[in-house]
């Protein structure tokens, strides 16, 4: 028989459910907005949150959860889920020739993001880019949301494509961050892109960006890279998560500037631990950041990577450690290649 209340079959109608058991605990858990999660615990301690990848195309899910099953015990804030939009590749063919293919990778970010966020009972944060995709797909990717009651994202404008030389977007799409957050907040209001009212608003998204304490790349200096950031909390952003840097004077003097801009939101600083001899020309080349002398020097001395992760996760301690002296309580760990490193690291401030 059908049971109204739990929306399940029941074999009959004197062994209905209850209402209180047709859900796990954890189905029942009200999302936090970030900043009122950052505000909860005052005591000094520190604090972290993750973020991971969606998995490979055809992949599962086994290794992601394995991720987190191994960084859950150290209560995370939040878990942030990057997207990844369609990008071209080359396939050969049976001639020998090869054709050029528009595929994604890693989709179903915001379906990871839900079944992290069920099966966990952890506030989840998709990201929402302007790469590679519409602003009435964000739309849609707005209602999804809604529905499946994440109410906290992270808005990014995206990498440009691989082919590109400069950022594009596709027809339909945004250039700029900002143009993204207008779409957001308008959603928030209770309006679709074409104005139509939305008859039955959800709670309203809280959101956060990016920031480069050693600039964006395409900034032209860290002045005017400062003036966008303050340009998106002023149309709604409510905290900012750094790129990864090695070194923590870099984080302290970009906090110190844009609080002498009026930004007044969090700002997180993400942190990555060194995990192997490749990073030392690769991260500076991929993420735009230095790497500093003395680390860099010890770098060199490493044999192995395994050398190279002990001493990642040495700068890592040594880093949080001069945070926190410094009175930062919240810091955001990109887990690619370096679980267990962020798994250390954490179990030892611990």
């Amino acid at each position: 028989m059908w049971n109204e209340e739990c929306g399940v079959w029941s074999e009959n109608s004197t062994n209905l459910l209850p209402l209180t058991s047709c859900f796990s605990p954890l189905t029942s858990l009200i999302t936090m907005n970030v900043t009122e999660i950052l505000k909860q615990d005052k005591s000094g301690k520190q604090r972290f949150s993750f973020e991971v990848l969606p998995p490979l195309k055809g992949s599962g899910t086994a290794a992601l959860f394995n991720t987190i099953d191994l960084l859950k015990d150290y209560n995370p804030l939040f878990i942030n889920i990057t997207t990844h939009h369609s990008e071209y590749v080359y396939k050969e063919l049976e001639n020998g020739q090869f054709e050029r293919q528009r595929i994604r990778r890693r989709p179903g970010t915001i379906a990871m993001a839900a079944a992290i966020q069920n099966r966990y009972g952890i506030t989840v944060i998709p990201h929402i880019i302007c790469s590679g995709i519409t602003a009435e797909d964000i739309e849609y990717e707005l209602i999804d949301l809604q529905f499946l009651g994440i109410e906290n994202l992270l808005l990014l404008r995206g990498d440009k494509a691989k082919e590109d030389r400069q950022f594009t977007p596709i027809k339909g799409g945004y250039s700029h961050t900002t143009e993204l957050i207008k779409q957001v907040q308008r959603f928030n209001e209770g309006f679709f892109l074409d104005g139509t009212p939305i008859k039955q608003p959800g709670v309203p998204f809280g959101f956060g960006v990016a920031c480069y304490p050693e600039k964006h790349e395409e900034a032209p200096n860290l002045e005017m890279d400062l003036r966008y950031l303050k340009e998106k909390q002023d149309l709604g952003a409510q905290y900012a998560v750094t790129q990864l840097f090695y070194d923590n004077q870099k984080y302290f003097d970009f906090v110190a500037k844009a609080r002498e801009m009026g930004i007044t939101i969090p700002i997180i600083p993400g942190l990555k631990p060194f995990a192997k001899l490749s990073q030392l020309t690769m991260v500076p080349k991929t993420f735009h950041c230095d790497i500093p002398e003395e680390l860099a020097k010890e770098v060199v001395k490493c044999k192995t990577d395994d050398d190279a992760r002990q001493l990642g996760i040495e700068w890592g301690l040594q880093q949080c450690r001069d945070l926190a002296a410094h009175g930062v309580q919240n810091i955001h760990f990109y887990t690619v290649s370096a679980v267990e490193s962020v798994q250390e690291i954490v179990k030892q401030l611990r």
